[in-house]
């Protein structure tokens, strides 16, 4: 599909871009506000856009998906959001969006809902009720379960580093780098390194650390 991507998060919406396209998909440009997001689906004209929900000035993703499906009807809006609950989804179903999934799910599973809103199907994906006391409870983070030589490695890719600058700065073999990285894919549920990367920066696992 031809496809405009549009999230604030900037390194989330290249690393996506870059991921989607080794699966078949040609991403023809990304913005990180709404505004610009409306502006290149007016001037590419789409498939599909990938939105997400916040923005830090207006219009928020509903919005601009309003926006987005009065001016190009012919654009599918696929909203995607670590905030998604029933309200959004009932809002996004008025709207007619094509689909409205939660950030934490991994890049085959949002190339495998375009490939279904290609066929003319629908996707929403799993949300939840907003509740104070969910906000409260503790959060579950698979970066919990890495070695700290598990978690450089992640940072380090997330960082944009090579496997060549990797083993020099951390002064490790190629075949133990190998083996950090093999690692932390497993406890991450990641296939690649890019997924890893898409999924630490779209989750924050790094931000949350503190050692």
């Amino acid at each position: 599909m031809r496809l405009v991507l549009c999230d604030d998060n900037r390194i989330l919406c290249e690393a996506l871009a870059v991921a989607l396209e080794a699966r078949g998909h040609q991403v023809l440009a990304t913005a990180t506000d709404s505004t610009a997001g409306i502006a290149e689906v007016e001037r590419h004209r789409p498939d599909a856009c990938l939105l997400d929900l916040r923005f830090p000035e207006p219009p928020d993703g509903l919005g601009a998906a309003r926006v987005i499906r009065e001016r190009c009807p012919e654009t599918a809006v696929l909203v995607l959001s670590g905030l998604a609950d029933r309200t959004v989804l009932a809002q996004a179903t008025e709207l007619g969006v094509a689909g409205v999934l939660r950030k934490d799910q991994n890049v085959d599973y949002i190339a495998g809902a375009l490939d279904v809103i290609a066929s003319g199907g629908v996707v929403y994906g799993p949300v939840k009720a907003h509740t104070t006391r969910s906000h409260s409870r503790y959060r579950y983070h698979p970066i919990r379960d890495l070695t700290s030589r598990e978690k450089e490695v992640l940072r380090r890719i997330v960082a944009g580093q090579s496997t060549a600058q990797m083993t020099r700065e951390m002064n490790v073999a190629a075949s133990t780098l190998r083996t950090y990285v093999k690692s932390m894919l497993a406890k991450l549920g990641a296939h690649t390194r890019l997924e890893a990367a898409v999924l630490a920066t779209r989750e924050n696992l790094l931000g949350d650390q503190t050692a």
